[in-house]
Order: C-alpha cells, then sequence, then structure tokens
C-alpha cells in the first residue's frame, strides 16, 4: 500500500506590496488638514437647544447637590463614631 499524502493546508497566497503613493506633508499642511477636518466633523453635531441644557445642567448640579449632602452626612457620622471610641478608650 502506497502512503498517501494529506495536504489539508491552503495554498500560499501571493503576497503582494503596497506601495504608499502619498507623500507626507509638511507640519503645516498636517495642521490646516486637521483644522479642516475637525470643522467637518463639527457641523455633524447636534448640539442641544437651550431647554434641554438647562434642564441637564439642573439635574447634574442637584445630584452633585444631594452627593455633597450624602457625603458630608456619612463624613459627620464617621467623625461621631471615632470621637465616641476615643472617650470610651479613655
Amino acid at each position: 500500500m502506497a502512503e498517501e499524502k494529506k495536504t489539508n493546508a491552503a495554498p500560499a497566497k501571493a503576497v503582494t506590496a503596497v506601495k504608499k503613493d502619498e507623500v507626507r506633508l509638511g507640519l503645516f499642511a498636517r495642521i490646516g488638514k486637521w483644522f479642516r477636518e475637525m470643522k467637518s466633523e463639527l457641523k455633524k453635531v447636534i448640539w442641544p437647544t437651550g431647554k434641554t441644557l438647562f434642564n441637564n445642567t439642573a439635574i447634574s448640579v442637584g445630584v452633585m447637590l444631594v452627593s455633597a449632602v450624602l457625603l458630608w452626612g456619612f463624613d459627620e457620622l464617621a467623625q461621631m463614631l471615632v470621637r465616641a471610641l476615643f472617650t470610651l478608650m479613655g
């Protein structure tokens, strides 16, 4: 019986080198390109209305105030507990 060669490997793909035709831009040209691209992206932004901006700001300030009061309360409670431990210990 002759040995059968099993080749399940995929055939090797030809590698083609990609040559860059682009020339690297100078510093000021790159900066100008960056500003042009930034301007085009800013045109795509959907800016909030005044009412939406006010509502979002009010909610943010409210959440910050509530969290500040809660943090202050926990801090006062912790101070009271530490003072009580020091008075008990002597």
